[in-house]
């Protein structure tokens, strides 16, 4: 969002009263805006180049003003107090008009047909005894900046021009010339230079250097002339000195050249209006008139006013309110958006100004409405629908896929949606033709031309990137490619695929052709020719002749494998063989259960519903558990809860790194919902708790966590049958031996949960080379040492003759893997960049 400084004084006279900084910030708000800062340009100067560059500047508080990015009309303090003191119903929007001069004849702007292939287009209009101040001047120049870096994009679609017309004399005509032809002082210049002088001049310029690439590779400039041949401005760089404007200037010329027609309207009508209060008529515009090269001319500016109608019933139930058809037009009237009833029903009719180009559809209207109502005034309502949420299935399948592949011990890569021409077709020995690209229309660098209609290339050069890595490397993306589609209504559509790559001293299609069938296995697809998978041969130019194979799934072909082609590789700068992988894994989702609600429910049979948690069969029971033991005690008792809660306080499942029946069991076990002062034991109760519609579903336990239940006592009314005349006398021995193994398993449970996990580590032999051969090698070896890290063990070291004297360090450290990589350990080593030249891995070896 444009964010525009005014300052607090200057604003608050303009509006005629005087706020507090929260009251400003308030009306900030109803009004559709943000007051972003509350600073002065001593503070802004003291904070970006220090207190020293700030000494002198001014204390006057500026109010930073966060505008929407399409409200054009509140870039500066005339159109943001003119738009309040509407919305206050302190004036009624201003009639913005266009009229004739005096002499009755008309400036004239001739554009030249060399203009053609530069800026083609061009307005012009004039302010005639316009009254400056210095706040007012500034805010004209202000203005001018903020439209250039807003919709008129850096000056690449839209440059403004403004003249002291009393200084130059028309017709104007406006061409294009060599550079070496055009020659004029430029603004705030001593003296003349061509039009390839100042483009090498203000290389160095901060401000100008910025718009030198619109036209310096054209063999023509676009320049406008006055009928003496003196230079107005060489758009979009530069005006000319000679009709610089100043506080004195009473008539100003305003032109705007650009590629855009459109927006060079909305740019000069903008310019205008804003400006034109401070004319000798308040709010009027001379006229001027513009002849383009087959003779056509117009009249500018536009100022055109254009009315829409929509219903006082579209807009109460877009915003949820109740309103009558009066108030509404009321409301939007306080927008600058001039409306009526027409009496025909609920129409209104709204009268949309020059000023609120960003009025293109009846919901822009509609937010108008609901601002001026007030946001915070819209009363809460239930949604009218409901709906269950769900996992996208394809980005569920997607993940479960990512998982296993991750386990089959390939390595994930993420690349860029947008790639080059080159990848997708030249590298890949295809024509760009054949590819069914989506090309980008305006591509800022050569590596982002068009959207990928493969994964390969990606991984191609994600190994390229990273060829000093232990070999074999195995790496796989899952993503979506664009490709044309005309049956869609954008004309494309995403696929999401599935790319592996093995890349090795040997190509390894073994190892492609094995993930595949895991794949298939996890897909639960069958080997199987009519209602499974099976590959056949396939010729592809990617891949190498009689290496490749075509996938097909229930005899409709989703991808291919095989070995690439040498070429290829090769494109890639790779220099190792290379297998490779890829399918549409879209086929495999199938039908899914799900419904979308396509209705609204009316909210009486919301209110009349009651919806249930949960179904009535998965409440949590009201009566205790019939067992409460567990190998962590009795979980009836503190003891044992506690027990239980200090076993989970770095864990998330009772067994493993998924909910199991382990967890279910010992779930059924306590009676209720634990207390909050066993924080560990609530966070698993409560998780557990929604597992309760698969739990028979879970995988199974691999221990026993809650015991068996004790059989019940016996009562006084136990008959001759129930006597036991041959059982054993030490029931009260049993009773005990079975308190004591409970005793035990609790403490070995408690002691297995504490042993800690196994640590992956690696051996890693690093060559770190110098400058030459003058590098203090002691000194360098001096600061690698110093490099230290949490997993990082540093070992011995030695140092390798290279050649012509230049040694290298050549040292060893046993680095913990999820700690340390050694990625990190380059980025640190090569930042003495006094010392060291570079890093490479020699020797890389898991422990």
């Amino acid at each position: 969002m444009p964010t525009v400084g005014v300052k607090r004084d200057l604003l608050f006279t303009a509006l005629g009263k005087t706020y507090t900084d929260e009251e400003f910030d308030e009306l900030c708000f109803e009004f559709g805006l943000e007051l972003d800062e509350i600073t002065s340009e001593k503070e802004i100067i003291s904070r970006e180049q220090g207190d020293s560059k700030a000494t002198g500047a001014s204390d006057v508080i500026l109010y930073k003003i966060d505008v929407p990015a399409n409200r054009y009309d509140l870039l500066c303090l005339e159109g943001l107090v003119r738009g309040l003191q509407v919305f206050k119903n302190k004036i009624e929007a201003p009639r913005y008009r266009r009229v004739r001069p005096a002499s009755g004849e008309l400036q004239k702007l001739i554009i030249t047909k060399e203009t053609a292939a530069v800026r083609p287009h061009a307005v012009a209009a004039v302010l005639r005894n316009i009254t400056f101040t210095q706040e007012r001047y500034d805010s004209f120049i202000e203005l001018q900046e903020k439209l250039h870096q807003n919709i008129c994009r850096k000056r690449s679609l839209v440059a403004i021009g403004t003249h002291d017309l009393d200084t130059i004399s028309g017709p104007f005509t406006y061409t294009a010339k060599a550079p070496a032809d055009i020659s004029f002082k430029p603004l705030n210049q001593t003296k003349e230079y061509t039009a390839t002088q100042l483009m090498s001049l203000y290389k160095t310029d901060s401000h100008l250097r910025h718009y030198l690439h619109i036209i310096e590779d054209k063999p023509a400039y676009p320049v406008i002339y006055d009928s003496n041949g003196i230079v107005l401005s060489m758009p979009p760089i530069i005006n000319g000195d000679h009709s610089k404007i100043s506080l004195k200037t009473k008539n100003v010329f305003i032109e705007c050249t650009a590629t855009d027609v459109t927006k060079a309207k909305i740019v000069l009508d903008m310019m205008v209006t804003m400006f034109s209060e401070y004319c000798a008529q308040p709010f009027t515009v001379e006229e001027a008139e513009v002849v383009y090269p087959d003779g056509k001319t117009c009249i500018y500016p536009e100022l055109a006013y254009r009315k829409e109608k929509l219903s006082s019933e579209f807009v109460n139930r877009k915003v949820g309110i109740n309103e009558s058809t009066e108030k509404i037009a009321q409301l939007l009237t306080r927008m600058c958006l001039n409306s009526q009833p027409t009496g025909n029903g609920d129409e209104i009719e709204v009268e949309i100004p020059p000023i609120r180009s960003d009025i293109i559809h009846a919901c822009d209207i509609m937010e108008d409405a609901a601002m001026a109502y007030g946001f915070n005034n819209i009363v809460r309502t239930a949604p009218r629908t409901y709906t269950v949420a769900n996992q996208f299935p394809l980005n569920k399948l997607t993940e479960l896929l990512r998982q296993d592949l991750a386990a089959a011990g390939f390595t994930e890569a993420l690349n860029f949606a947008l790639c080059s021409q080159e990848d997708i077709a030249d590298k890949l020995g295809k024509k760009i033709s054949e590819t069914r690209a989506v090309h980008i229309s305006n591509p800022k660098t050569a590596e982002f031309q068009v959207a990928r209609t493969t994964l390969l290339p990606g991984l191609l050069k994600t190994i390229a990137a990273n060829r000093k890595m232990p070999l074999p490397l195995k790496l796989f993306e899952i993503s979506d490619v664009v490709l044309k589609d005309e049956s869609k209504d954008v004309g494309a559509r995403n696929s999401r695929r599935l790319c592996a790559v093995y890349y090795n001293k040997s190509p390894g299609f073994e190892v492609i052709h094995g993930l595949l069938d895991r794949t298939m296995q996890l897909l639960e697809v069958k080997s199987a020719r009519e209602d499974g998978y099976h590959i056949q041969a396939a010729d592809d130019c990617t891949f190498f002749p009689g290496r490749c194979a075509e996938i097909f799934v229930h005899g409709k072909s989703v991808g291919r494998l095989g070995v690439l082609h040498p070429d290829v590789i090769n494109r890639f700068e790779l220099t190792m063989p290379c297998s490779a992988l890829e399918i549409d894994i879209e086929p495999f989702l199938g039908h899914t259960a799900e419904i979308p609600l396509t209705h609204d429910v009316p909210m009486q049979e919301v209110a009349k519903h009651k919806f249930p948690v949960q179904d009535e069969s998965l409440q949590a029971p009201v009566s205790r558990p019939t067992n409460t033991k567990t190998v962590f005690g009795d979980m009836s008792t503190p003891t044992g809860l506690k027990a239980l809660n200090d076993f989970l306080a770095d864990k998330s499942y009772i067994e493993g790194f998924s909910a199991s029946q382990a967890d279910t069991a010992v779930f059924d076990t306590i009676p209720s919902a634990p207390s909050h002062t066993f924080s560990h034991l609530l966070r698993w109760y409560n998780h557990i708790k929604t597992f309760q519609r698969e739990r028979a579903s879970l995988p199974l336990a691999k221990s026993q966590f809650a015991l068996p239940a004790s059989p019940p006592a016996s009562t006084n009314n136990t008959s001759d049958d129930d006597i036991d005349l041959f059982g054993s006398d030490d029931e009260a021995e049993s009773a005990e031996a079975a308190r004591i193994k409970e005793q035990r398993l609790a403490q070995y449970a408690a002691k297995k949960s504490k042993k800690p996990a196994l640590v992956a580590k690696s051996s890693i032999l690093l060559d770190v080379k110098p400058w030459d051969d003058e590098t203090d090698m002691a000194k360098m070896e001096e600061l690698v040492r110093s490099v230290t890290m949490d997993g990082l063990l540093w070992g011995q070291s030695k140092l390798v003759p290279v050649g012509y004297g230049i040694k290298k360090l050549q040292i060893g450290c046993v680095v913990e893997d999820d700690k340390v990589g050694t990625d990190l350990l380059e980025e640190a080593i090569t930042a003495f960049e006094e010392y060291v030249q570079s890093v490479d891995v020699a020797a890389f070896n898991k422990i």
